[in-house]
């Protein structure tokens, strides 16, 4: 394993292969002849990516286009797990890269994981037996300078009482400040730098999210998925989003939506978040977005990519799959 900007890294990366990313090789990275680079992406998109950037600096960042659009031209595949992220991809990375409806790898263990891995992934986390653990994994504020808790997750599991946890997952770009070092509050476990964001997502019961695409990734372990977005309206002008969350619409909206904290409680309190009507909203989901994750995405990958393979595995009808049991 060599770090990235070593002298290792650079020998490494000028004589690989296969480039095998879910970002983008620095401009400095040679792309050989013979040389095949697949994308796999971060996951499906909530919010505004590529050339549709344009239209939001702020979210922008400074963004060279011309020269995003020489790294996309290096990509020989784009990994997809829905024909949404398909027609996405297509159109915002116009190249002449050729796309892999095959499912993300990363979703996989979802499918192969069984009930004492749910169970030891959850006494790893020091989650209590009867407890309810809701993951909560907010995503980047991009028209923000410095971070901003969305929620007071301690006045949080307060409200909640003992028969829940709060497994705080704070986004990886703002480092130290979304985490609670080695002082979090009662009812909250800090999961910021756990190195498995999958295993999280089987130890948990439920997800809370925003606009983080983990949600469609989690939507295939068939378990409710909770919107709390307090900045919708801001966020939406700023950054840009392809989905209304908040519609209430069935194949657009993984499960309930909230604004506030107090509704977010008293979703949980209620029962709400585990309801029939937050069930088909989520069945409507997976099916639109879930649709080539049935657990042998990296097989379909390895396959086509690695091995030259023209024919990929045949995909188990979303029907018949089944997922890693809920805890």
């Amino acid at each position: 394993m060599v770090g990235p900007g070593s002298r290792g890294y650079r020998e490494a990366i000028s004589r690989a292969t296969y480039f095998v990313n879910n970002v983008n090789f620095p401009d400095g990275a040679p792309k050989r002849p013979g040389t095949v680079h697949l994308q796999t992406h971060h996951g499906t998109p909530v919010k505004k990516m590529g050339l549709d950037l344009q239209e939001y600096p702020a979210a922008a960042g400074g963004l060279d286009f011309p020269k995003l659009l020489e790294r996309v031209d290096r990509w020989d595949y784009s990994l997809s797990s829905n024909r949404f992220s398909t027609l996405v991809w297509e159109r915002v990375y116009p190249s002449s890269f050729r796309t892999l409806e095959y499912g993300y790898p990363r979703n996989d263990v979802f499918y192969s994981s069984t009930a004492a891995d749910v169970a030891l992934a959850r006494k790893e986390l020091g989650i209590e037996p009867g407890q309810t653990a809701l993951l909560y994994a907010p995503t980047l504020r991009d028209y923000r300078a410095t971070y901003r808790p969305q929620l007071d997750l301690a006045r949080l599991a307060r409200r909640l009482g003992p028969g829940f946890v709060l497994l705080n997952r704070g986004h990886y770009l703002y480092d130290e400040d979304a985490s609670f070092g080695t002082g979090s509050p009662e009812g909250v476990i800090d999961v910021s730098r756990h190195p498995s964001v999958e295993r999280l997502a089987l130890a948990a019961d439920a997800l809370v999210t925003d606009y983080s695409s983990l949600m469609f990734d989690y939507a295939n372990l068939d378990r409710p998925i909770v919107v709390f977005a307090d900045d919708w309206e801001v966020y939406r002008q700023t950054r840009g989003v392809y989905l209304d969350l908040f519609s209430g619409r069935a194949g657009e909206a993984p499960g309930p939506a909230v604004r506030s904290e107090a509704e977010l409680a008293e979703l949980f309190r209620s029962g709400a978040w585990d309801s029939a009507e937050a069930g088909a909203l989520r069945d409507a989901f997976r099916a639109r977005f879930c649709a080539f994750d049935d657990g042998r995405a990296a097989e379909r990958v390895v396959r086509t990519v690695f091995l030259g393979e023209r024919e990929p595995l045949p995909f188990v009808p979303l029907a018949d799959r089944t997922p890693a049991p809920r805890p």
